[in-house]
């Protein structure tokens, strides 16, 4: 082979466009190409599929999971039916108290007792429910600032949902056309805003007197010093990555200007939740009355004197843990889902001709989730959902210092290891399995393969940009909580309960917003694995995103071995 056709070979569009040739074009070849490493280098590269957008119909992958989940679903709901109409009349406390050992049936009888008044009755609805800790005195009789307080709340609530929707698509409109100006303004107040409310509360403490009686200069001068540690600590990441800002600003710009094409799914994904949280509510009904499932026997103290108690259900236990298994799975899988169904709709839109936006794109991702792969999402949310619950395990046995030291380090850096092998399993594989509709395994394998080819890491993009979203969202929450609280001071009559509604509804606008962030993440990851496909297959489909993503550093780790051919 001669050294124009090896130079070909590397240039032809079989060949990763990020991939570089072993030598200097200007140097000829080391040796001869004739061997037979070469050849078997070149097959191994022309064995990986095209890759591209399925449009076509969908096999369907991943049943067994899906059929598993159905499985989970149904058992949920047919024990829980069950439980309604097993349960037992007298379960309530109020109800089993008035019960009393019979020494001639060796059983326990109901005493007869006149009708119930109506503040009984009241007293008895509280208690079927779990209402035990509820004061009576604020049902009716509560002071008047607290019905005050009730009401601000409920009001400045509702007034933060409905602003939140335009807020969302405001930020995006901001972050579309003024990415630099808001990413770049709104990092001097991820450290002023903190250095605001650390000094605010410090002198608001020491001038009241019945908080610096309740915590003392000492404790407030540490805490005051520990949070300008952090805020060190945040000022520190900010000096490191300031080179990837500029980087960071346009990539969240192209994500931005792919999301404000396709605003449906601003319309689409909160349905989705809703539509789970209607899902839950059964299941909550189910819990409640699964409480009710028991007998009323006797039982005999250690004095030998004879009570009658509750006892459950052996089976209420089991029920109550498949019950909470179901919903940790399903919320995982709707996560999944919302994620499935932004890559699917993203890369439709990227794959598409400049002239021409694809049509139905939101209903084709939706019917492929829910569709052939339905499976693969249940796949994607199970792990999830282990994930969740490991973790969960772990901080809790940490925090109750269950075992040894030595032995509870070993086993978190053991499960730490697993998690993250885990996690960088499920990066981009829903995104490439929406994109190509391959089961879950061969979508981790591809997606691992298609990076590895081409030399890009997904590190960068996941660690700067989230984060200064997250800082952004942070920013304006703050800020509009500081708006709330002025106003709040100027037309109410609340005194400290403003902070407290204030710094509620702040937390409102940061949900929403955070939601709006995780959506726009999704967006950068998809278009990330799109710009990849194009980068395989050395076609260029969307421009703008190939003149920002051709910045993004060359992973290490996936380095070739230069050829001694």
């Amino acid at each position: 082979m001669t050294e124009d056709e090896t130079s070909n070979n590397f240039n032809s569009p079989s060949q990763p466009l990020l991939s570089k040739p072993p030598y200097s074009m200007d140097e000829p070849p080391l040796l001869s190409s004739s061997t037979p490493d070469t050849e078997i280098i070149e097959s191994d590269e022309n064995q990986y599929p095209i890759i591209t957008f399925n449009y076509d119909s969908r096999n369907y992958q991943d049943l067994p999971f899906s059929i598993l989940f159905f499985l989970f679903l149904l058992s949920t709901f047919a024990f829980g039916i069950f439980s309604i109409f097993h349960r037992n009349p007298n379960s309530s406390s109020s109800d089993f108290s008035s019960f009393t050992y019979n020494f001639n049936t060796s059983s326990c009888v109901k005493i007869k007792s006149p009708p119930p008044s109506a503040s009984s009755f009241l007293v008895t609805v509280l208690d079927d429910f779990k209402f035990n800790q509820i004061s009576l005195v604020g049902l009716g009789f509560g002071s008047l600032s607290s019905s005050h307080v009730l009401k601000d709340l409920i009001l400045t609530l509702v007034i933060t949902l409905v602003l939140s929707g335009p807020f969302a698509l405001g930020l995006l409109w901001l972050l579309r056309h003024y990415t630099k100006q808001i990413i770049y303004s709104s990092i001097p107040f991820f450290v002023a805003i903190p250095i605001f409310f650390n000094v605010y509360w410090f002198v608001a403490c020491t001038v009241n007197s019945k908080c610096s009686d309740a915590f003392p200069l000492v404790y407030r001068i540490l805490a005051l010093l520990f949070v300008f540690v952090i805020i060190g600590v945040i000022v520190w990441i900010i000096v490191v990555n300031w080179h990837r800002i500029e980087l960071t600003v346009r990539i969240v710009g192209v994500a931005s200007d792919a999301l404000a094409r396709n605003l449906g799914l601003f319309a689409v994904l909160p349905c989705l939740t809703i539509g789970l949280v209607i899902y839950y509510v059964p299941i909550v009904v189910f819990l409640v009355f699964s409480l009710k499932n028991g007998k009323i026997l006797p039982h005999v103290d250690n004095e030998g004197s004879y009570t009658c108690v509750w006892k459950q259900d052996s089976w209420v236990p089991a029920y109550y843990a498949l019950a909470i298994l179901t919903m940790l799975w399903s919320a995982a899988v709707m996560v999944e889902a919302q994620v499935f169904l932004i890559s699917g709709t993203i890369a439709q839109w990227y794959f598409s001709e400049e002239e021409s936006m694809p049509m139905r794109s939101i209903r084709c991702s939706l019917r492929n989730a829910f569709g052939p792969s339905f499976g693969t999402v249940c796949f994607s949310g199970l792990l999830i959902a282990a994930v969740r619950i490991v973790r969960a395990a772990v901080d809790s046995a940490r925090r109750e210092d269950a075992l040894p030291g030595i032995v509870n380090l070993a086993l978190r850096c053991c499960v730490n290891a697993l998690l993250s092998a885990v996690d960088f399993l499920n990066k981009f594989t829903i995104n490439f399995a929406a994109i190509t509709g391959e089961a879950y395994c061969s979508s981790a394998k591809m997606t691992y393969e298609l990076l590895k080819r081409n030399l890009l890491s997904a590190v960068f993009v996941e660690t700067v940009s989230t984060r200064i979203l997250a800082g952004t969202v942070f920013v304006l929450s703050a800020i509009y909580a500081i708006m709330v609280c002025a106003i709040l001071k100027a037309v109410s009559d609340l005194e400290v309960e403003v902070y407290f509604v204030a710094v509620i509804a702040g937390l409102l606008l940061i949900v929403v917003l955070g939601f709006f962030v995780h959506v726009l993440d999704n967006v950068i990851e998809t278009v990330y694995v799109c710009f990849a496909i194009d980068r395989d297959k050395g076609e260029v489909f969307k421009q703008e995103v190939h003149d920002v993503y051709v910045h993004l550093p060359i992973s290490r780790n996936h380095t070739r071995t230069p050829l001694i051919v």
